[in-house]
């Protein structure tokens, strides 16, 4: 491929999970790849195997400041950068809404100077706790705008709102990926959500925290599979938001059995309180997904929670 025709892209977020997932798949794409990463929840070691690499190349900054990039031609701009697991957002309640907003507004800007497609990570969360179920991309959602995951949901809702007057006033080729519970290697072990969690207790061989009585339900999705679906939508020219995740739906107490039997740990269940305007049910509607992409998930749950089990073996190691 001559060299002015190699697609090149930008990914906020790219040392984070999903965002060096996605540098991978772009690289393996035949792209030349940009990520950025203020390397507040990103790690390093996500890029680690791309050192050397001459399609790749790192920018440490923050994007909800000004974005300045020498390349003369971008052809996609994906904004995965924001804080999204509740133990980070909780933390970091500022600039989760900063990197929503201000974060939004610059890399659409890029995109906008650059001439790109623009691709925005939004997630399930713009539906809050859901009175509709499952969720279908035309749902408003039920959100709490001053709960504590308000911070999160809205700063993703605002995302979405100024992605499409960007697409309706300036005509900026957007695209909009709600993500549903994703899972898979390169998680952070501590970061809070039940993935990590209840892995990280089962080989450590402490007790599961199962908050509430474990009725609540999500849907758990491969993260290739995901990054597959995003890849797709990213090279249709579909404009409205596309729910992209399983639809297999589980329980938290059911998730938690799985999780036990696989890893063969000893360890219990531990009840604790359910925590504030956490969503009751997750389950993703992806009839769009199929219909638009020709997408839908292909990664069994056991295959794909043991490749997850085996990277935490080793982090643990580290």
């Amino acid at each position: 491929m001559a060299k002015t025709s190699q697609p090149v892209s930008v990914v906020t977020g790219g040392a984070g999970f999903l965002g060096s997932h996605l540098v991978d798949r772009l690289l393996a794409e035949g792209h030349r790849v940009i990520a950025i990463d203020n390397l507040v929840t990103g790690n390093t070691a996500n890029m680690g195997h791309l050192v050397g690499n001459e399609n790749f190349r790192f920018v440490k900054q923050n994007v909800s400041n000004f974005i300045f990039l020498p390349e003369p031609k971008i052809d996609y701009v994906f904004h995965f950068a924001s804080p999204a697991s509740p133990i980070d957002y909780l933390e970091l309640p500022i600039p989760t809404l900063k990197v929503g907003a201000l974060g939004t507004h610059n890399t659409l800007g890029l995109a906008k100077d650059k001439n790109a497609a623009f691709i925005l990570a939004s997630t399930s969360e713009v539906y809050g706790d859901p009175l509709e179920h499952p969720q279908k991309e035309d749902y408003w959602g039920n959100v709490n705008p001053i709960g504590p995951r308000g911070v999160y949901d809205e700063a993703k809702r605002f995302a979405e709102a100024i992605t499409m007057a960007y697409h309706r006033y300036h005509r900026v080729d957007t695209r909009i990926v709600r993500i549903f519970n994703t899972y898979g290697p390169r998680m952070r072990l501590r970061d809070g959500r039940v993935v990590p969690a209840f892995i990280g207790q089962a080989l450590s061989g402490q007790s599961l925290s199962v908050f509430g009585d474990g009725s609540q339900t999500r849907s758990f999705c491969y993260v290739s599979d995901l990054i597959d679906g995003i890849f797709r939508l990213a090279m249709s020219d579909f404009h409205e938001p596309v729910n992209l995740g399983n639809p297999r739906e589980m329980t938290i107490k059911q998730f938690a059995d799985e999780i036990i039997r696989i890893t063969g740990t000893k360890s219990a269940v531990d009840y604790k309180p359910l925590p504030v305007d956490d969503p009751k049910v997750r389950q993703p509607d992806i009839t769009r997904a199929k219909k638009i992409l020709g997408w839908e998930p292909r990664v069994e749950f056991e295959e794909g929670i043991k490749q997850t089990i085996d990277y935490f073996k080793e982090s643990l190691k580290g």
